[in-house]
């Protein structure tokens, strides 16, 4: 794990990358399944969303929140000095150190006995987390060659849409098991006394998940710590590109702050965050709500296919980046725009439709399209700026990201939904004052003569708020394309400072 100039091959840097085709190979494998980690992690608790809400009987409004803003201030808030530490320090430490903290935490939530302690837990994910991102791609940057980093890269950002999938297939099962089968099996392993005080038939399915999911980081940040070596800065670039010194927070800004490309970029992916996390943050009890599936179904059956063939359209987005890339150099910077158009009527079109496979198979486009973004944001925002200022520069644009998408996204999601919800109720001349929305899940006959009515509008308000979401997509693609505009402007070179 020490810096290290060990495996440079008689070959420059910047035509071989660090360490053998092999190591490097496993150094992308490792770091996109941290990504991974990352992301099963930060949105299981989206797959269990209905079964919560109802536990903690909170409003949509609510459960925006704690998806929402507590969450994302943390995280962006720790990300520029977590980044700037990767900038000076030794990037493999931080990240191992940072894997623990959000392991513990998402387990930690699986015990909240409330909605404050599970929103302070979830605080605790967002903190460790934030020391993921940054510190990885720039030893990608080091790792890789610039011809080599696009797909790099892309592939690493598949660790988004992969945990996503991860999170919906085991997030789903898991949730799905009763406390008695758990405690049942635990029992099976003679470990059944360390629980002997343990009422096993109060205890949800939901809780489970975030124990069975979380604790895995731990073994991971063992194996990373034990494993991956620390690359010489700037290694992979031009040898005159070196950097002799580390930037600070103020140099750095010197670098990407007087490039409009870092702003247009950071805006677009910002704007594609609100649409995606609040999409996310809802998918379940959407479907649940609209079309009565069961937390198990909607996470194994559709949530899983979706985050899948989002995946797929992150690599498709960094695959067709780099074929690309000889014809229109700036292809990387525009072609999200692209993605965002067509996955927008695709989306309205799902979210109208009466039928679920219908839905489901516009979902799969406009999903595509959607996720092709994500390569693009790492690529180009490290493409503008030099080695020593990498980090620095992806922690700023998440800090953009994180506090206009996943801060404001979820909620303004949630707020819409109960908007839309309280709108139709009283349309309708319905009760007001009712707020137990948890019965509509197979106990309506308990609501009385208004029940369907009422229930209605709980599905209805969220579909509503789907739509209006979704089409801030639109936004997003206007600042991707003018990103395209001044990409190959703004981008670095060694003769470029």
């Amino acid at each position: 794990m020490s810096d290290t100039t060990a495996g440079q091959a008689a070959q420059p840097g910047h035509i071989t990358g660090f360490g053998t085709k092999p190591y490097r190979s496993y150094v992308l494998i490792a770091l996109t399944l941290v990504y991974t980690l990352n992301f099963i992690d930060r949105t299981v608790i989206t797959v269990v969303a209905q079964p919560i809400i109802d536990t903690f009987s909170l409003s949509d409004a609510q459960w925006g929140v704690l998806t929402g803003w507590p969450f994302a201030l943390f995280y962006a808030g720790m990300g520029i000095p977590i980044a700037m530490w990767a900038d000076r320090g030794n990037r493999v430490k931080i990240i191992t150190f940072c894997i623990i903290i959000w392991s513990l935490m998402t387990v930690f939530c699986g015990l909240a006995s409330g909605f404050l302690w599970l929103l302070l837990f979830r605080v605790g994910v967002g903190i460790g987390e934030a020391g993921c991102t940054p510190p990885a791609n720039s030893l990608i940057g080091d790792y890789y060659p610039a011809k080599s980093r696009a797909n790099a890269i892309g592939i690493y950002s598949m660790g988004v849409t992969l945990g996503g999938v991860l999170a919906q297939l085991f997030g789903g099962t898991i949730a799905s098991i009763k406390g008695e089968d758990m405690g049942a099996w635990i029992q099976s392993f003679g470990m059944g006394g360390l629980f002997s005080g343990l009422d096993w038939a109060e205890v949800q399915g939901w809780r489970f998940a975030f124990i069975l999911v979380g604790a895995p980081g731990l073994i991971v940040a063992l194996i990373i710590w034990l494993t991956m070596r620390e690359p010489p800065r700037g290694h992979s670039d031009e040898k005159s590109t070196t950097p002799e010194t580390k930037a600070g927070f103020a140099e750095a800004f010197k670098e990407f702050g007087k490039k409009p490309t870092f702003w247009t970029l950071s805006l677009g992916a910002a704007f594609v965050a609100f649409a995606g996390y609040g999409l996310i943050s809802f998918q379940a009890p959407f479907l649940m709500r609209v079309h009565g599936v069961s937390v198990h179904e909607a996470a194994v059956r559709y949530g899983a296919p979706l985050a899948a063939v989002a995946a797929f359209g992150t690599f498709l987005g960094g695959f067709l980046s780099e074929r690309l890339s000889g014809r229109f150099p700036s292809v990387a910077a525009w072609l999200p725009s692209v993605g965002l158009t067509i996955a927008v009527p695709c989306y309205v079109a799902a979210f109208l439709s009466p039928t679920l496979p219908m839905a489901f198979a516009l979902w799969i486009v406009a999903a595509i399209g959607h996720y092709a973004y994500l390569g693009a944001q790492y690529t180009v925002s490290v493409a503008i700026v030099s080695p020593k200022s990498r980090a620095t520069t992806v922690s700023v644009m998440l800090l953009i990201v994180s506090l206009i998408g996943n801060g404001i996204g979820p909620f303004f999601t949630g707020l819409m939904s109960t908007s839309f919800m309280k709108g139709i109720i009283r349309s309708e001349g319905l009760d007001t004052s009712f707020h137990r929305f948890d019965l509509c899940a197979g106990k309506i006959a308990e609501i009385g003569p208004e029940g369907p009515a009422l229930c209605s509008a709980y599905s209805e308000g969220l579909r509503q708020s789907m739509i209006a979401t979704v089409l801030f997509l639109l936004v997003a693609a206007v600042f991707y394309f003018l990103a395209g505009r001044t990409f190959a402007r703004d981008r670095w070179s060694a003769n470029s400072n």
